[in-house]
């Protein structure tokens, strides 16, 4: 089973919960980065402490759940090594993983539901990197991230 690690600010607490006893249900691994109340908090910070958990290795993926999915998907995409998507609909986060190797999917509490976001935590968790062509497309991604702007010519 795959190794996950969660986090939320304020707005997705209490969905973060439901998601993380769903995911133990279904037997996943699951560390949980806070925030751990309804208390407003600085969502950079969580999604910080989430990234270092997958670029060290120690997690596979994780998840990020605030208001809307974009001020966590925008803070991991920050972080080196990390490739964070905002998913609303389970097509993208199938083929986030499919095509772009993301390692986190980001959602909006304020934006979906308990039923869709198992929906996409499961079609992300579900999918594999195709690689193939879309390696190449990754690794210029990757090139972009570390300031090698030359290799997009």
């Amino acid at each position: 089973m795959k190794k996950i690690v969660i986090g939320c600010d304020h707005a997705g607490f209490q969905l973060k919960n439901q998601v993380i006893a769903s995911l133990k249900e279904a037997g996943y691994d699951v560390a949980d980065v806070g925030t751990y109340s309804e208390e407003s908090c600085s969502y950079p910070a969580i999604a910080h402490e989430l990234c270092t958990k997958i670029q060290s290795g120690e997690r596979e993926l994780g998840i990020l759940i605030c208001g809307t999915g974009i001020g966590m998907s925008l803070c991991a995409n920050k972080h080196k090594g990390i490739r964070a998507a905002c998913c609303s609909d389970v097509f993208s986060a199938r083929l986030t993983r499919n095509h772009n190797d993301a390692n986190v999917l980001c959602f909006g509490a304020r934006v979906v539901g308990y039923g869709v976001a198992m929906d996409l935590v499961n079609a992300f968790l579900e999918a594999e990197f195709e690689g193939g062509r879309h390696a190449s497309r990754v690794d210029l991604i990757t090139a972009t991230e570390e300031g090698n702007f030359d290799a997009l010519k």
